[in-house]
Parts: structure tokens; sequence; C-alpha cells
């Protein structure tokens, strides 16, 4: 091998005397890929964070040893702030987990990757601007000219990421530390986006670092895979030597977490309404409409929309899933907010037998019967506010004669059915969403949505920001309260092994239009159109 281009020695990161990352060694060769695999929690954002002093108040030992030819060895861990600072996005860069708080509200996308080019390159801020959006075009971003004047909010969350990709390729890095960069891709747009920096590795000699927890893209894009659990590196390896013949019983139990049905479900009734009942939510010719500005003289007397969902029908009976897949910026997120009554549509729409009010007083009976869990959990979740502010607000707005022991009683109740009991994480109600990890955020997210006994979940990608063993057992406590409790789902997701292990009946979205639909097992074994075909062929 040769002179590694990063060498980690012996990094130990510690919170307040608690050891967290515990005497680990890496080492990255130039245009080498080393993915870094383990549950949510085990470390890996830590200590990738840990690589650029991005960790706040963490205490950091070991060494670092970063090397570029043609310039001295330094170590990341001991140089000075401001040098340090000058690496930072030239030579090191990251994409982050989570897009919605990465970049800034404030400003649109172009500007963003334009400030970074600028600052780091030298470049005018026209040759910057049209630099960000060649960049955009180059990850996939359709009509890049147009998004990047965009900001954060008006993009999808996997175009969302794609900008974030963007911002971070900017500077043509030596190194590049990717947390979870293809979690909020649909599966053709991730094969692109690691077909994308696999060519950029290629070219560049760039080495990438992937913290990942999806076994697949591993198999895909990675050089060699390093295991972690619970802040140790338990096992390390080429990838075809470590996923085939896996010595640690972690690693095994990793590589056998895949999402699967309960046997006990009845998939083949589909989404059949019992006599008499009602469903809990349907829609008729559902149609989503936003005003969009005309370029030129011509908009200052009429403006145009874009149709982001068209004419879609479908109902949910008591007890059902019915699953929405499609690719990113398909129309399928929209959906869900219209089904939650937070966007303006036409055509019909119910929930327990109530249309939705322009009047949010209105809503406050249906909003008891349809709950959601979002994609993003950190941007869900008030920063502001302690876990048990969080999760008992549903009882204080629908439940407000209960006392504060009953509120806390059931808060406690939630969290211990979503996996998150006071005995695991001490001082839990009194605990900030920042003070968990990503997965750990989504079941925070999971409890306050559960905690009013809604009828209806509106799942908007509930398990992409969770690694393979936590999406399991999330999706096996999903399955198990529909059963008891008679609950049912929305369920709006990429990703086919989730439709195969929740759904009943599906949808598949393009371009804002249903194209496919019909039970699980008949649309996703034998499907007829074209685009249902390659989402089933790349999953």
């Amino acid at each position: 091998m040769s002179t590694p281009l990063l060498k980690v020695e012996r990094l130990s990161v510690s919170f307040a005397g608690k050891e967290i990352v515990h005497g680990i060694d890496l080492s990255i060769a130039p245009g080498e890929k080393l993915a870094l695999v383990g549950e949510s929690g085990s470390g890996k954002t830590v200590t990738a964070l840990s690589l650029l002093r991005l960790v706040q108040n963490a205490a950091i030992s070991g060494k670092a040893l970063f090397s570029v030819p043609g310039r001295p060895v330094v170590d990341l861990f001991s140089m000075p702030e401001r040098e340090l600072r000058s690496i930072r996005g030239r030579d090191i860069a990251m994409i982050f987990q989570e897009p919605m708080t990465a970049l800034n509200p404030l400003f649109s996308v172009g500007e963003q990757i334009a400030e970074v080019i600028q600052l780091k390159q030298g470049l005018a801020q026209l040759e910057s601007a049209q630099a960000a959006i060649k960049l955009l075009a180059d990850t996939g971003i359709p009509e890049a000219e147009r998004r990047s004047r965009s900001f954060p909010h008006q993009l999808s969350g996997g175009q969302r990421q794609r900008a974030m990709i963007a911002m971070a390729l900017a500077c043509q890095p030596k190194l590049l530390l990717a947390d979870e960069p293809t979690t909020a891709l649909d599966v053709t747009l991730r094969g692109q986006i690691l077909d994308l920096l696999s060519d950029l590795q290629r070219r560049n000699g760039m080495a990438v670092l992937m913290i990942t927890h999806d076994l697949n893209l591993v198999r895909r894009f990675a050089d060699r895979v390093a295991v972690m659990e619970n802040g140790h590196i338990v096992e390390q390896g080429l990838v075809a030597e470590v996923l085939a013949r896996p010595r640690h019983s972690y690693t095994r139990k990793l590589i056998d977490s895949r999402p699967v049905r309960d046997p006990a479900d009845d998939v083949s009734a589909g989404l059949v309404l019992r006599a008499g009942s009602t469903p809990v939510m349907q829609a008729s010719h559902l149609r989503v409409a936003y005003p969009v500005s005309i370029p030129g003289f011509r908009g200052w007397f009429k403006s145009a929309e874009f149709v982001a969902v068209k004419d879609v029908t479908f109902r949910i009976p008591p007890g059902k899933t019915l699953g929405v897949i499609g690719e990113s910026g398909s129309g399928k997120s929209t959906l869900a907010l219209a089904c939650l009554g937070l966007l303006p549509f036409s055509g019909e729409l119910q929930a327990a037998g109530l249309s939705w009010s322009r009047r949010a007083a209105g809503n406050k009976a249906i909003r008891r019967v349809v709950q959601v869990v979002f994609q993003d959990p950190f941007s869900s979740l008030s920063p502001r506010m302690t876990v048990e502010a969080i999760v008992e607000e549903g009882l204080l707005v629908h439940e407000a004669a209960l006392s504060h022991a009953q509120r806390r009683q059931r808060t406690l109740q939630s969290l211990a059915d979503v996996g998150m009991a006071e005995a695991q994480f001490p001082g839990l109600l009194r605990r900030y969403p920042h003070e968990f990890s990503g997965g750990q955020r989504q079941r925070l997210a999971i409890a306050r949505a559960l905690i009013i006994n809604p009828s209806l979940l509106v799942l908007d990608e509930p398990t992409s920001a969770l690694d393979v063993t936590i999406q399991k057992q999330v999706l096996a406590l999903l399955q198990r309260l529909q059963r008891e409790r008679g609950l049912s789902y929305l369920l709006i997701t990429h990703d086919v092994d989730v439709i195969r292990a929740m759904a009943h009946e599906v949808m598949v979205i393009k371009d804002g239009e249903v194209v496919e639909a019909g039970m699980v097992q008949k649309v996703l074994d034998a499907p007829h159109h074209p685009y249902t075909r390659v989402l089933v062929a790349q999953s």
C-alpha cells in the first residue's frame, strides 16, 4: 500500500469524561474508498467529525496524520485552528447527514455553493455562480440553473442532499468524508450519486471515507470496510472478504438485518374495505399545484403553475397500509403534506369522514386522527424543547384534562414502545434532540406521533435515517402496533424493501402521476410499467 493519505492512530473521543470512541486505528490511501459501518450511536459520525475537530465540547486524543504529496505531514489534532480552517473544504470536505440543517435557509443553494468556490478558489462572483450551476447539474438536479436560485426549503429531500454533495465537491478535495450521503435519495439517484463519486474519485485521485448503514451501498461502492460497534472497530478488511465471511458476530447481525414482513400479516387481502366501515382516508382526483413566475415582461401580466400531484385517487381502510413509492421529486412528500392538510389542494380528500378546513381551528378533530412522522427528525423536533416536552405536546392539545403525572406516564410508555427506555438513557426526559443520534431522534418523532393514539400515521420516509438493525426494529414495531391497535399507514418511501415489508397496496408515482397501482406483491413481483421495473431492479 502507498503512503496513507490519512492515518488515524489511537483516536479516542470523550464527552464530560465519558469515552465514546475507544482508541481506534484507521488508514485511508489516496484514491481509496473506505466504508465505516455500524448502528446508529456506534460512534461513526463522531469519528468523522473529530477528524476536522467539528465536535463541540469533545476531548480528542490520538493522532490523525494527513499527508498530501509535496507538503509536510500534519497532525489534524494538534495543528492550530487557523491552519486547520484552510484544510477544511479545500483538502478535506464533508457531506453532512441532514442537509436541511446543514444548509443556510436564508440563501439560495447556488449562492451557498458559489461562496465556497469564491473563498477557497478565489474565483470571481460570476465564475463562481456558473461553476455552482455546473456542480448542481453534475449531481443530477434537473434544471440546474433554475434550481440554483431555489432556497433549501423549496427542494425535495433528495435534491437538498445533492446540493450538499455539490458543495462538498466544489474544490475537488483530496479526502471526502461522506456521512450517509445517499440517505435521502431514491434507489435510482443513489446509484447515480455513487457512480458520480466513483468517477470523481478516479479522475481526481480523491479518497472517500463513507459512513453508512446501507450494506448494499458498501458492496457497490467501497474497497474496504471497517465495522464499528459501541465506539470500537470490531472488524475491518476488503469488502468482498468481510461481507462474504464475517468473523465477528456483530458483522453477521448487520448482514442479517433486512426488513421482513410479519408472516402473520395477510397480504393477499390488499386494501379491502369491510362492509359498513369508513375509510380512514380517501382521495378522489387530488391535485396540488404551485404558482411559478414567468421570466420577462410576460410575468407582469400572468403567472404559471407547476403541478406537483396530478389526479391521484386512493382509499385506506382501517388497519391497512398504502405505500407510495417514487424517485426524489416525484411528488411523494407533496402528496403527504396535502393529506395532512398542510398544503392547499383541489379535488376530494377526507380523513375519518371529515374534510380539511381552511381554518386551523376547524381541523383539530382531524389532527387527533391523523399524525405524521417526517423524513428529517432533526428539523421536525424543536431544539429548545426537552424530550418530555416534545413527546407530551399532543396530550396538552388533545387531552388537556390529564394531570402532569398522567402525561409523564403516557410519555414514558410511548418512548418505551419505540425502544427508548429510561433505564437505557438516564435522564431521558430532560435531554434535548441534539444529544441523540439520527436514528434515536427518529424514534422520538415516532413516539410523539403515537402518544395520542391516532388512527392513521403518515410516514414520510420513516426509516431513511435509521441503520439497518434499528430500521428492522422500527418496522416490526409499526407492524405490531398496526395489529394491536388497528392503525392505518400512508407510507411514503423510496425503499422497495420497506414497501415489501409494510404495505398491502402500493402506488408508484412519477412526475406527480400514478403510473401503476395495486397489491404490493403483484406490482413489485410482476411490474407492468417500465418505471416500476427500473425501481425494482435498482433495489
